[in-house]
């Protein structure tokens, strides 16, 4: 199965994921954990596609680096510091329920999560990928 396939899957098993426990937590959670799970998943998907993009951007399609270690690594760190700025903002003014946004966060582990099982599944029972 290529990248663009998988990563076309991937996006729709995240959102389809924050749509499930968003639900799910604005019928039985309070609103600032509802907002917590919304926003992580926000974050993550965001976070996730950000990754992506700078990957492809370094790699050519032979597989080839197009640019040194250097820029992924400080690419690296950058959203990972801009991902720090707005947890910690997040969290600080209590806009959201901690929790929650972990939950949120925690999106893109069970997407992946899912689509492993999946694929396995499929590649057990003998089903076209």
């Amino acid at each position: 199965m290529d990248w663009n396939r998988l990563h076309k899957l991937l996006s729709i098993l995240h959102w389809v994921i924050l749509l499930i426990l968003a639900s799910a937590s604005a019928l039985w959670m309070s609103s600032a954990f509802t907002g917590g799970v919304i926003l992580g998943g926000v974050i993550a998907i965001a976070n996730f596609h950000v990754l992506q993009h700078t990957i492809r951007g370094v790699f050519s399609p032979r597989g080839n680096m197009k640019r040194g270690k250097f820029s992924i690594i400080v690419k690296y760190y950058l959203r990972l510091l801009a991902l720090g700025v707005i947890i910690y903002v997040l969290l600080k003014k209590g806009f959201v329920d901690p929790v929650g946004l972990a939950v949120g966060i925690s999106i893109i582990v069970l997407s992946v999560i899912g689509l492993g099982i999946n694929l396995a599944f499929k590649s057990k029972t003998g089903e076209a990928v």
